[in-house]
């Protein structure tokens, strides 16, 4: 895989769906956090819940134009989410907490949830572009087609 391949027409794509992802996501995650007083995990979480649903017709149809009806579209989406969300937030709390362990849990949650959700946008890139949305024919993304 060369590196250019990762920065074309298809990372810009799925920017503007992150962007409408990160709208609703965020607005989910932090009006949970802060107004419902939900946890950490079930507030970063009902991000992922409702981001993702948004996240999976856009990308797979706007971004990687995978035509696939097949489930294992479904279920490789859904294992890259669970697998970026662990990994991305598994991440983020310890080290902010160790960064900021003089702030209130409240600055740290808040802030672990927001350099968590800078951890998953790349690691989901990754992981939809080339396992989810690949095209298993050719070996290679969708989003190189058009």
């Amino acid at each position: 895989m060369k590196w250019s391949s990762l920065f074309d027409r298809t990372l810009l794509k799925f920017v503007i769906v992150g962007i409408a992802n990160t709208f609703l996501g965020s607005a989910v995650m932090f009006a949970m956090y802060n107004l419902l007083h939900c946890s950490y995990w079930v507030s970063s979480a009902a991000n992922y819940i409702v981001g993702s649903i948004l996240s999976f017709f856009l990308n797979k149809h706007f971004t990687f134009q995978n035509q696939s009806k097949s489930i294992s579209v479904v279920i490789k989406f859904i294992v890259n989410i669970v697998v970026c969300y662990l990994l991305a937030y598994g991440i983020a709390k310890p080290v902010v907490y160790y960064l900021l362990q003089n702030s209130s849990q409240k600055v740290q949650d808040n802030l672990s949830m927001l350099v968590g959700m800078i951890f998953f946008v790349g690691f989901n890139y990754i992981g939809q572009r080339f396992f989810a949305f690949a095209d298993q024919e050719e070996g290679k993304s969708y989003g190189k087609r058009k």
